[in-house]
């Protein structure tokens, strides 16, 4: 059997979340994503234009084990200076942050984040690669 032609890349990721409407204004209200569709009270996909970001309202026996295969879910920044932006924004509405902005190896720098379930997200800017 032939191998498929590779995947478009990743554009969609899920999340059950227990504390709905808290998460819900976490991504809408504070990093401006915007609904694309709500088929019901416990369900809500978002989009930043070209992804697509699903909140399911979590099931009241819904416990996640204590360490989960999830490490955090990223949001890409225009340029490295956002990225201070962002952290001092998100502080100023008491979002929880993790690490602090900083450059790594590769060239490119972010900081962690908490949404109100505890997701770790994090803020990134990524150098445009050049061609050799």
């Amino acid at each position: 059997m032939q191998k498929p032609k590779p995947t478009n890349g990743l554009h969609h990721v899920a999340l059950f979340v227990k504390n709905f409407s808290e998460c819900e204004h976490f991504y809408t209200e504070l990093l401006g994503m915007k609904i694309d569709w709500r088929p019901d009270a416990d369900n809500l996909y978002l989009t930043s234009g070209s992804d697509n970001f699903a909140l399911h309202r979590a099931p009241a026996d819904f416990h996640p084990a204590k360490h989960q295969r999830l490490d955090h879910i990223g949001f890409f920044l225009g340029e490295a200076s956002e990225v201070d932006v962002w952290c001092e924004y998100l502080r100023a509405h008491h979002v929880d942050i993790k690490a602090l902005p900083r450059n790594h190896r590769d060239g490119t720098r972010s900081f962690y984040c908490a949404d109100p379930d505890g997701n770790i997200v994090q803020m990134i800017y990524i150098p445009l690669k050049t061609s050799s």
